[in-house]
């Protein structure tokens, strides 16, 4: 990302040096999104904490029925 951002520099000052003023405006734009992206890229790799979740607890399964449904063991047992 920093080769990038030193790349825009260099192609706003070459479109100075030539009086492209439609391209210095958008590689300004291009090289504002590029410091942009390297400060959250720098605020992320410095500011980062682990923090502990724990485990997840899994309750176990209960079986319950719907009025006018069978549970699957009532089905088993029907077919047999």
């Amino acid at each position: 990302m920093e080769e990038i951002r030193d790349n825009l520099v260099a192609r706003i000052a070459e479109a100075e040096r030539e009086g492209w003023l439609g391209e210095v405006e958008g590689l300004r734009v291009s090289l504002a999104g590029a410091e942009d992206k390297l400060v959250h890229m720098d605020r992320r790799a410095s500011g980062g904490t682990a923090i502990d979740l724990g485990m997840p607890r899994i309750a176990p399964a209960q079986i319950t029925q719907v009025e006018g449904t069978a549970s699957l063991t009532q089905s088993l047992d029907d077919q047999q």
